[in-house]
């Protein structure tokens, strides 16, 4: 029988995916002082089971001030390091599963309360809030307290925070970086001419607004074992008149590749509060498929992929090499069971679970 597109493997750098289908960073908002709770344990844990090919860790912050909220997962210091590298490890002893970690700093975004607890901006005098820092002094929205500008020295602790980060991934033993430069966040900030208005050289022109960025992809590469890829997650669009666009993201990942970049997560929005988003099953599909065809690296879409056959044809036809799940796959954690059931494909399954197999789909699951 043709094996579906979306159930065939993939080798990125020299790490081997067993099919198309990526699990996303998702913020859970629940941890200590930066350090992994027994929730990701939980959260993480039942995503490692479900047959697809990479499990990436949630929004992990290089720095303090760089948490979107106070309950963000954080990689700074050796407490966080230790914390991750206790939840990663039990993780593996029941899974095989990949597991990559999303590298970032909010910037300007920073500071700010739980989603379910009305996801406000938090002012520094409270007792979970600090300034925020970013490109320009410039807030997200009116009547935020405004960020700092980062100086020379802000840049410089920045890029060494995210490659300390990366270091301490490459101690953990993860088998992959991401580095968030989407959504509105820091480096996101800079690459976006209504964040960053800078006349230094990392504001004004392309040149000069991909520099920050390009630096601290840079840091990081050099950081994370040569072996293992380093990708990066870009908003192709701020979906506001006058901002970052497509053109200059598929310039963006041009400089990427030329450094060294395995692959490129191709997401949108998050810049400004005006955006005005098309909102739609496989919204963002046209936007990965544009970089898809400028670049050669892997290329990842995402956004609204919820049906099995959608997530096929997005492969298949070549708008993008892989698809990343987060909202669909918290809704459906078997999603990829259930995708290769109705493909007529093969997937992974634990052996404590073999005897939910249905009998009339003998040989769906695949076993170590």
């Amino acid at each position: 029988m043709h094996t579906p597109v979306l159930f065939t493997p993939l080798r990125v750098r020299n790490l081997e995916l067993v099919n198309r289908v990526v699990i996303a960073p998702m913020c859970q908002y629940s941890a200590e002082r930066g350090c992994m709770s027994d929730w990701h344990l939980i959260h993480l844990g039942q995503l490692a089971l479900c047959g697809a090919a990479l499990l990436t860790i949630e929004a992990t912050a290089v720095r303090p001030e760089g948490r979107i909220t106070y309950g963000d997962v954080g990689l700074w210091d050796e407490e966080t390091e230790s914390a991750m590298g206790r939840t990663v490890e039990r993780i593996r002893r029941w899974s095989t599963m990949p597991i990559a970690v999303q590298l970032a700093h909010a910037g300007r975004k920073a500071s700010t309360e739980a989603p379910w607890k009305g996801g406000h901006q938090l002012a520094p005098t409270d007792p979970n809030g600090w300034q925020t820092v970013a490109p320009s002094a410039l807030p997200f929205a009116a009547g935020q307290t405004p960020p700092a500008a980062l100086d020379g020295d802000g840049l410089r602790t920045v890029r060494d925070a995210f490659a300390a980060a990366a270091r301490r991934a490459g101690r953990i033993g993860l088998d992959a970086v991401q580095i968030h430069a989407a959504h509105g966040y820091l480096l996101h900030q800079f690459l976006s001419p209504l964040a960053n208005q800078r006349t230094d050289e990392y504001g004004g022109s392309l040149e000069n607004r991909l520099r920050f960025p390009l630096e601290v992809f840079a840091a990081v590469r050099e950081a994370f074992p040569d072996d293992r890829p380093v990708s990066v997650r870009v908003s192709a669009s701020d979906w506001v008149e006058g901002g970052w666009d497509l053109e200059q993201t598929i310039a963006l990942a041009g400089r990427l590749q030329e450094l060294g970049c395995d692959a490129i997560h191709v997401s949108s929005g998050g810049l400004h509060p005006a955006q005005r988003i098309p909102v739609g099953p496989g919204y963002q599909v046209p936007l990965a498929r544009a970089v898809k065809a400028a670049v050669r690296m892997p290329v990842v879409a995402v956004g609204l992929i919820t049906g099995y056959e959608q997530a096929e044809t997005i492969v298949a036809t070549g708008d993008a090499d892989l698809v990343a799940l987060a909202r669909t796959i918290l809704y459906d954690p078997r999603w990829p069971w259930h995708a290769a059931a109705h493909l007529g494909a093969h997937v992974h399954a634990p052996n404590q679970y073999l005897r939910c197999e249905p009998a009339r789909l003998r040989g769906l699951f695949e076993t170590n």
